[in-house]
């Protein structure tokens, strides 16, 4: 048992030490931003998402980049609400930004993989940026992806989200906490140069890269993942991939404020784990996991004294100690430090919910967007 205990401890003592190192490597740009060279189509894919275009719209009209330079590109995957009409308001008002609805061609299923064929089959643009439309981007969003785009000539270049938390309550804070984790892990995977996770709300990445990959193919068959598999499709074929590690390139998105729409959303997230061809990520996964279910079978053995306590002290403070360190980390670069208050309940309570989330993504489907997913 002692040695089960101490070998699932230095694996993950070693995997969250090595992604603190990746994090450190990442270097953040001098905000000296390159003159504008590079052209972008923003794909944007949306259903039923009335209540956030007009932010996201907002945002898009206050880019600081050249307005010939850049397209946006809406696919309504069938909403039923007034999406379509708040866009429509949107050209007619704003008659100088180069903004495109169209509607989402299906193929497959995955309505958000084919949206995004869909938009970059008209993409007038060598460079492809995706976000969601329930965010809102930077001013000097593109300036970034523009120098990026200049210094290092990346294939693809994935860059920093997060979630808008001001006094929030402890809920809200579990949610954005746990997203501060996979944002930092996937960030810090770049800097060892074992990138294996992205964010398609912040994804930058060559047109004629993606074509000549065939896109989404290989995976159509799973509704998620139009991120990450793409980012492993890229760097299978030594295609080089960087991350954004600038400040002033964050995409922000709205917290879900409510647990059985959280606990949906990260089994849609988890539910393409076992599709993963990086080995890497199927080795993070599996650390991760049996880390959380160790944690949370031994307290609760160990309440019932069915565990000794100093092995489950093991696992706490490598657990607790390491993740703490990371998330401050985290939440330093994306100024939400004051989440930390709430980090000792969450680190109690966060392995049985991703444990829970973790058995649920093997066992039948998920509801996302009003719609029924099987796996």
């Amino acid at each position: 048992m002692l040695i089960f205990v101490v070998l699932i401890a230095l694996s993950y003592a070693a995997l969250m030490i090595a992604f603190l190192k990746g994090w450190k490597k990442l270097e953040e740009p001098m905000y000296d931003y390159e003159a504008p060279e590079n052209n972008f189509s923003i794909v944007i894919p949306f259903r039923n998402e009335a209540e956030n275009l007009p932010e996201l719209l907002e945002s898009l009209s206050l880019l600081n980049y050249p307005l010939e330079r850049f397209e946006i590109l809406l696919v309504n995957d069938e909403s039923e609400d007034d999406s379509e009409k708040i866009i429509a308001e949107c050209i007619e008002n704003q008659p100088q930004l180069q903004l495109k609805a169209l509607q989402n061609h299906r193929s497959s299923n995955s309505p958000k993989k084919d949206a995004i064929k869909t938009a970059i089959e008209i993409a007038q643009f060598e460079y492809i940026l995706t976000t969601d439309a329930d965010c809102k981007v930077p001013q000097n969003w593109l300036q970034s992806f523009n120098t990026e785009i200049i210094k290092n000539n990346p294939a693809m270049i994935a860059a920093p989200v997060t979630i808008e938390a001001e006094n929030v309550k402890f809920s809200t804070a579990f949610e954005v906490l746990d997203f501060l984790s996979l944002q930092i892990s996937g960030a810090g995977a770049f800097g060892i140069h074992k990138a294996f996770m992205a964010n398609g709300a912040n994804l930058c990445y060559k047109k004629e890269a993606f074509i000549a990959q065939n896109g989404f193919e290989g995976n159509s068959n799973i509704a998620s993942g139009d991120d990450v598999f793409l980012l492993q499709k890229f760097i299978k074929q030594q295609l080089k991939v960087t991350f954004l590690k600038d400040k002033f390139a964050v995409v922000t998105t709205k917290p879900l404020n409510d647990f059985k729409k959280l606990v949906q959303q990260r089994i849609r997230w988890a539910s393409k784990t076992s599709a993963y061809t990086s080995n890497f990520a199927k080795l993070t996964g599996l650390i991760v996991f049996i880390m959380n279910l160790t944690f949370s079978l031994s307290l609760l053995l160990g309440i019932f004294k069915l565990f000794p306590f100093p092995y489950f002290m093991i696992i706490f403070l490598v657990k607790f100690n390491l993740d703490f360190v990371l998330l401050y980390k985290a939440s330093q670069f994306f100024n939400q430090e004051s989440l930390m208050r709430h980090y000792i309940i969450s680190s109690v309570l966060h392995p049985f919910f991703s444990v829970y989330v973790a058995f649920r993504s093997l066992f039948g489907g998920y509801h996302w967007k009003g719609r029924r997913f099987f796996q």
